[in-house]
């Protein structure tokens, strides 16, 4: 008797926990989709900003104007270079991990200097419109 109840007080969180591993990796991958996309947006917004108030982009994100302490949680999950053409921006974390994949409508990309990204959504827009930028 004394082993079949220690057998399930060990089964029973083992396979609760199981069962919630999917759904907890599932809620883990929208959390790093949202928090990706509004680092992204929020990284990229800045840049832009700075372009339209110094006339070029920064060299560095370090080089960022009136900059509050959401935008740093957001710049810090970015790698930023400056390019002769434009910028290279690409998304280095989410919540807790990398994002697998993001969508973005195709008017999204118009008008940035945004010339490279490690996004895939970036990647796929590159290819059906090459005149306003390149993946690599």
């Amino acid at each position: 008797m004394k082993k079949s109840l220690l057998t399930a007080l060990i089964l029973v969180p083992v396979i609760a926990l199981c069962s919630c591993t999917g759904k907890m990796k599932e809620m883990q991958e929208q959390a790093n989709q949202q928090f990706g996309d509004q680092h992204f947006k929020t990284t990229i917004s800045l840049i832009e900003l700075y372009k339209v108030r110094h006339g070029d982009y920064p060299s560095s994100l370090d080089s960022l104007d009136f900059i509050g302490d959401w935008d740093k949680i957001a710049i810090s999950s970015t790698a930023y270079k400056k390019l002769d053409n434009g910028y290279e921006l690409n998304l280095t974390n989410g919540w807790i991990g990398k994002p697998d994949s993001m969508k973005f409508p195709p008017d999204f990309w118009k008008g940035l200097g945004l010339k490279k990204s490690n996004l895939k959504a970036f990647k796929e827009d590159a290819k059906t419109d090459r005149s306003v930028r390149t993946a690599k």
